[in-house]
């Protein structure tokens, strides 16, 4: 088995190298399927930058190869995109040389649309060549290529990850401006675009510095080379113009030109060689098939199921844990789309059922014993006979009805528990209490009850201030 990268990526052979890192056929764990791993070979902090660079592109279009997702384990780092198993265009041309031109046009028609999208999110590619370009395996069927290879792509007005003298790329596929130090752009990438072109249809890796010298001595767009028809021609020459100001502004332009011109070549012959894009990356080793790892990888069930980490925008996966040293998976609960588990629905409460009781059985007599020898069995005995069971008391009839009574007031219910009260004497008029538990009933005193008046430290003072007052009032009255 490979090594399991981050406990998701699991490495199966190597298909390839780029410029920052080897490129591996991984089966990855968690979407059950063959992914193409780069895997980043040195650590230094300008390649590191580079490859989250690289890994931070999302662009989802059927004719570019971007990263999918990334993942971390201790000092490596790699990131994940689809596999494609046709090879390149470099792969291609090694084995065709020259190409027909209505193919030329088919695969620079794709090769403009991705770029259009690479440049509507505002990213310059700059390295494109006919080894950054992928075919899937569509054998004598329409080709499909995809651009790859975003290593040293970079989004326009980001810092430079370069000294303002140095050129970043691939040499025979500069364009003039980045010999002479400009500023990344769009119509680099279209002049690379025509150079890819130029060496499809002539089989070879065009020179670019007598291509830039021809076009410098005609002092306008020069005739087109031999093997290049003139339509297409018209085309390319807007591409591969020394002055950026004189080339196409967009992709979407140029592919709108080229389109018009394929309509302007000759039709395909039985003659022309029928061009078939073939798988290049061959069998899986010994160990895999088209479903993943024929047994199970280390730490994991004989499925090939292992433990997945979190790893890259792809977000996280469960394990496939096992039980305590059961050796058998656990399966565990289905997940909800918010990621959380199905209760089971509650079981219906069930009423229980009354308890019958068991039906009489009479008691039987032991089996009789047989006597020693020499011994008179005595007379047998009757056994005294069980009376019948007394029949079931009758169950009480239902108590009737209370008589409805209209509620004056409501009636205090008496308390269930009997609670202990003390005694309390009884006001005028009332009967005395029976008490509560063990508490006796207070009895009844004779007569009326009187009520204590105030002391007569205190009444006679007021009954003096009293006269007082009513005296003092006479005598205004008199007086007045």
């Amino acid at each position: 088995m490979g090594e399991i990268f981050a406990g998701r990526y699991e490495l199966v052979d190597p298909i390839g190298r780029g410029g920052v890192g080897a490129v591996w056929r991984a089966w990855d764990h968690r979407r059950r399927r063959y992914v193409a791993a780069k895997v980043l070979q040195q650590s230094d902090a300008h390649t590191l930058l580079r490859f989250v660079r690289e890994q931070a592109l999302r662009i989802d279009h059927p004719h570019v190869l971007a990263p999918a997702s990334w993942a971390a384990d201790d000092d490596k780092v790699l990131f994940t995109m689809d596999l494609v198993h046709g090879g390149s265009l470099a792969h291609l041309i090694g084995d065709y040389g020259p190409l027909p031109p209505r193919m030329v046009c088919a695969l620079m028609d794709q090769l403009l649309a991705g770029l259009t999208a690479v440049h509507a999110e505002g990213v310059v590619h700059r390295d494109i060549k006919p080894a950054n370009i992928l075919l899937e395996a569509t054998g004598t069927g329409r080709p499909h290529l995809r651009l790859s290879d975003f290593g040293i792509a970079m989004r326009k007005g980001e810092p430079r990850l370069t000294e303002t003298n140095y050129v970043v790329g691939t040499p025979g596929y500069f364009a003039p401006e980045q010999m002479l130090g400009s500023e990344p752009d769009f119509p680099a990438d279209l002049f690379a675009a025509g150079l890819v072109a130029l060496s499809l249809i002539t089989g070879a890796k065009p020179d670019t510095e007598a291509l830039v010298r021809r076009f410098m001595d005609h002092g306008g767009v020069p005739n087109a080379p031999e093997d290049v028809p003139e339509p297409l021609w018209q085309v390319l020459a807007s591409l591969l113009h020394p002055d950026p100001d004189a080339r196409f502004r967009t992709a979407t332009g140029a592919r709108k030109a080229l389109l018009a011109a394929a309509d302007l070549l000759p039709e395909v012959t039985l003659e022309d060689e029928v061009v078939e894009v073939f798988d290049h990356i061959g069998p899986l080793p010994s160990g895999f098939g088209p479903d993943g790892p024929l047994r199970g990888a280390p730490g994991g069930d004989t499925t090939g199921r292992t433990g997945v980490a979190a790893a890259g925008a792809t977000g996280t996966a469960g394990t496939a844990g096992t039980t305590g040293g059961q050796g058998t998976d656990a399966v565990p609960a289905p997940l909800s789309g918010t990621g959380s588990f199905h209760l089971a629905p509650p079981e219906p409460s069930v009423p229980p059922l009354p308890s019958t009781p068991p039906p009489f059985a009479p008691p039987t007599a032991p089996p009789p014993s047989t006597p020693p020898r020499g011994t008179v069995p005595a007379p047998p005995t009757t056994p005294p006979r069980t009376p019948p069971p007394a029949p079931a008391a009758p169950a009480p009839a239902p108590a009737p009805m209370p008589r409805y009574e209209p509620t004056a007031a409501a009636r205090p219910e008496p308390s269930a528990t009997r609670p202990y009260t003390a005694g309390q004497p009884p006001l005028p008029g009332q009967h005395p209490p029976t008490g509560g538990v063990g508490v006796p009933a207070v009895p009844p005193r004779a007569g009326p009850v009187r009520k204590p008046g105030p002391p007569p430290k205190v009444a006679i003072p007021v009954l003096i201030v009293a006269l007082l007052c009513i005296a003092i009032g006479v005598w205004s009255l008199l007086a007045g």
